[in-house]
């Protein structure tokens, strides 16, 4: 069973810089079984699920391996071969020890992939997606596994914006396999949901902010209401307490693995 805590923090940021070394893949070109893309990535890449973002094209793929903080981290970014204005896919694989430095993973207005992962999907200047399994091989004893699709101009079918979550989810397991993962993994994605907020009572809580705010600390910090999320298994979650002209006060929770 995966095991998750909540961090809770009153705003905060971190800023976080590319260091070291990186070694470069050159593009890698494929449409059928066995082609080039089925090595990229270490070999993580759900290469059918990019597929069917685009449609059955001949993709190109390149990508690097580089240090993201002290830790190795695999970019790849996929794209329709031939077609200048072709979307583009990129593809991040890290361990959770940088699990909340980009994307999808710390964004606090995300909603759970759901299908039996701990992971968020959003949709903020094109689809973004990320995925957390427990892995005790890698620093942090988690994998990570990020994916978007930047909106360039060019519109993303609904089909496309899903596919974005499956990309994740599918990689993740690839990835688990590959470096021994022990987590659960869920179920690939049918649907992906949009983010929604409420604002309610703070005794009426029942997503985000459930349990976050007792009734003593509430009075204290003059609360007059809670504007909440849905509570479940994404990656960052925010509880904003609204406390009039006093100012709002926000909690942020970051879901972890175990040490």
């Amino acid at each position: 069973m995966t095991r998750r805590r909540k961090i809770w923090a009153a705003g905060a940021a971190a800023v976080l810089a590319l260091a070291g070394g990186a070694l470069v893949w050159g593009i890698g070109r494929g449409n059928g079984p066995g082609d080039a893309l089925a090595d990229r990535c270490g070999g993580s890449l759900a290469v059918d699920e990019a597929r069917k973002f685009f449609d059955g094209a001949e993709l190109d793929m390149s990508g690097h391996v580089a240090e993201w903080v002290g830790h190795r981290t695999e970019w790849c970014s996929v794209r329709a071969h031939g077609d200048e204005k072709s979307p583009e896919l990129r593809v991040q694989i890290r361990p959770a020890a940088a699990h909340r430095s980009s994307g999808a993973a710390e964004q606090p207005g995300a909603a759970p992939i759901g299908h039996g992962w701990n992971g968020s999907f959003i949709v903020r200047g094109g689809p973004e997606a990320a995925v957390l399994v427990d892995c005790a091989p890698l620093a942090g004893q988690g994998l990570l596994v990020l994916t978007r699709a930047p909106e360039f101009g060019r519109e993303l079918s609904a089909a496309q914006v899903t596919q974005v979550a499956r990309l994740a989810t599918e990689t993740a397991r690839r990835a688990a396999e590959r470096f021994g993962c022990e987590g659960e993994l869920g179920e690939r994605p049918t649907t992906v949901d949009r983010p929604t907020g409420t604002t309610r009572p703070v005794a009426e809580a029942t997503g985000t902010c459930r349990g976050a705010v007792s009734r003593d600390v509430a009075e204290a910090l003059r609360a007059t209401a809670v504007r909440e999320g849905e509570a479940g298994r994404t990656l960052t979650e925010e509880c904003v307490v609204e406390r009039g002209e006093h100012g709002d006060l926000v909690l942020t929770a970051y879901s972890s693995v175990s040490e």
